[in-house]
This record gives structure tokens, sequence and C-alpha cells, in this order.
């Protein structure tokens, strides 16, 4: 459970600030923060919400929006649920919700946030989620939101990507980590610090492979046929079984291979999960050869992660089945063990399918 109080406490260095936040109230902040690494976000908190919960908020009463930031909250509450990527919560407003959200008033951010939040309630509700208004005086000058400008210019802040950073909080987000130079900034709209228009991500109105990855993490995938963020490196496991492992010449063999995320711990809840609408290549190679040739690909069975293709060898070959790194998912690559199907000319009963053609031993 995150607490009702925490602080961030803002210590200057020349024009940048440092802040150390405990998990509480987390604010979208206009000045940097040192970087150390890159990878999926961090974790603000221990408590999820459901897969798939639909989390309903309202504005509070003391602090309604204008139009123009009423439309801007909710488009980044719709867009976590376009770009969630996974089962996380997904939010929508409705005329009366435990749940708020306010524009103005008292905002409890800190004197440097333009917008913060309160995930305290989870999974029920959460406690609340805050804007300050249009022209709120800094001391670097007046706080301009894109939307509530009849001409946007230079300067301003997209208050829909605000949104969906303080959406990406409430799902237990914290702030991503970035490289030095902070060329991935991108990969992740959960930002210590907004960046202003015309920045590179001021508009980002989707959640980054980063947040992604965390959101996977922690909900499992949307589905088995949604590709892992390629923010993670996951490995994978890959079977192999047939129906039969001796045959006589020209009749059918079903081989069935199962692919799944490898059973981890640092692959949290995605651990062990299937993974469906992949490219399995079934390779088979001559007795005593090293050398390995590709002769089909497997399609998709009904169950999930399960794939298969039916072959009618005539000499006996081992067999494996290939999954190759894909180059637009964060998983690796993996190969099945080795199975031998033995071509006979005659089968002794246990091996005998009532069906087929061949001549008992």
């Amino acid at each position: 459970m995150t607490q009702r109080c925490s602080a961030i406490v803002a210590t200057r260095l020349g024009r940048r600030f440092v802040a150390a936040v405990t998990a509480g109230f987390v604010a979208v902040s206009l000045v940097g923060a040192p970087a150390l690494a890159h990878g999926p976000d961090p974790l603000l908190g221990t408590t999820p919400w459901g897969k798939d919960q639909v989390v309903k908020y309202q504005w509070a009463a003391w602090g309604v929006p204008p139009a123009w930031m009423a439309a801007a909250i909710d488009a980044g509450a719709a867009d976590v649920g376009e770009s969630r990527g996974s089962r996380a919560a997904f939010f929508t407003r409705v005329s009366s919700a435990t749940s708020s959200i306010a524009y103005g008033g008292a905002v409890p951010c800190s004197s440097y946030g333009i917008a913060c939040m309160n995930r305290t309630g989870v999974p029920d509700s959460f406690e609340g989620m805050w804007f300050r208004p249009q022209g709120w005086p800094f001391d670097w000058g007046t706080l301009r939101w894109c939307q509530g400008l009849s001409s946007p210019s230079n300067g301003c802040y997209d208050a829909e990507n605000v949104a969906l950073d303080e959406f990406g909080h409430i799902e237990l987000l914290g702030h991503h980590v970035n490289l030095a130079d902070e060329s991935d900034f991108q990969d992740a709209v959960v930002q210590y610090a907004a960046r202003a228009r015309p920045k590179a991500g001021w508009n980002q109105h989707e959640f980054g492979r980063c947040d992604v990855a965390r959101l996977q993490l922690e909900y499992e995938l949307s589905s088995p046929t949604q590709l892992v963020s390629t923010c993670l490196s996951l490995a994978t496991s890959l079977s192999i079984v047939s129906d039969v492992t001796s045959v006589y010449a020209a009749n059918p063999v079903q081989i069935t291979g199962n692919l799944r995320i490898g059973t981890a711990s640092s692959a949290r809840r995605l651990s062990g999960d299937p993974l469906s609408a992949r490219t399995i290549s079934l390779q088979r190679r001559a007795l005593g050869s090293t050398s390995w040739s590709t002769i089909g690909t497997l399609g998709a069975n009904a169950s999930a992660g399960s794939y298969g293709i039916t072959i009618s060898p005539t000499v006996t070959y081992d067999y494996r089945l290939l999954f190759g790194t894909p180059p637009d998912e964060g998983v690796l690559g993996s190969t099945s063990a080795i199975l031998r199907v033995t071509v006979v000319t005659c089968l002794s009963a246990p091996a005998r399918r009532s069906n087929m053609p061949a001549p008992p031993c």
C-alpha cells in the first residue's frame, strides 16, 4: 500500500535539481534527474490492480477542469488502454467514483511539480490526481498548457502526455531511468521531467517500450499473441513431441511444439506464459550428420503456445524445432531437444496405429 504522505526533497545544483522521492505523491517536474542505466521502468509501490481492471474516476467537485483540460486528461486515460500492451488496468471517467482528478485549487504537488498523483487505495481506488492550473507561476516562469492556448507555442506542456504519465504512476510505474545522454527518453512516457514543446517526446501519446515492459512484467501480456516489449530480453523454452517415434515409410507423423517464456523469477508474471503467433521451424538431419536443414514451418494449434506439423518420412531422421530470436520483440530464440523418428519395415503392436497399413513384425 502506498503511504498517504511522502516527500519530494529538492537540492539546488546550479540550474538542476535532484529529487529524492518516497512512495506516495509522484510529480511530473520541470527539471532533470541524474541518469544511471537503461531498462524497464522501476516499480512504484508493490500493489498492482487486478488484471484488466476498469478503474473509474470523476472530477473533484472543487477542481473541475476546463473543457480543453478535461478532454486532454480523458485522452490520456484512453491512451493507457490503447498502448498498455498487457493486462494492466485501464481508466474511464464516470459521473460518480471514489477516485478523483482535480485541476487547480489546493494541489498537493511538490513546489516544482506541474502534476502529481497518489495511488493510495489500490486495488480498490486511487487517492487522487492533480494538475496545476494554466498560468501557475514558478520561479522559472509561467506554466502554459498547450491545449489551453489558442495557438500552441514553444515552451508549453502537453496535458495529454502528462496525464498519461500520471496514469502510468497509478498503474505502478516509477520514473524511467534514462541513459546518461537521454537518447532513450522516448522509450518511456513516465519520466521524472516532462519535456516542453518542441523537444522530442513532448507530445508522446502512447506508453514507450520500457513503460510497456514493466506493465507486461507485472500484469502479463494482453494475449499470447501480443509482442513482448523490446525493452526486455527474456529467454524462451521450446519443446517437441510426436504422436509416434517409429513409423512405416511415408506414413504420417504429427509433430507438436510448445513455445513459452522461460521459467525465471526475472520474468515476473510472464514466467512460463505461452507465446502464440510466432514462427517455429522444423529442422532435420540425417543420422551421423551434424548439419541441419529446415523442412517446414509449424502452424498454430488450438491451445495457446502450441504449434503443429504433419510429416511423412521415408527414412530415419533426427528432428528439432527452432524459434529464431525475433527482431521486433524482447524474447530470445530457442531450440528444442532432438527427436528421432525411425522408419521401419514392420511395426510391433504397441507402435502400430489401427489405421496404419503397415505389416506387423
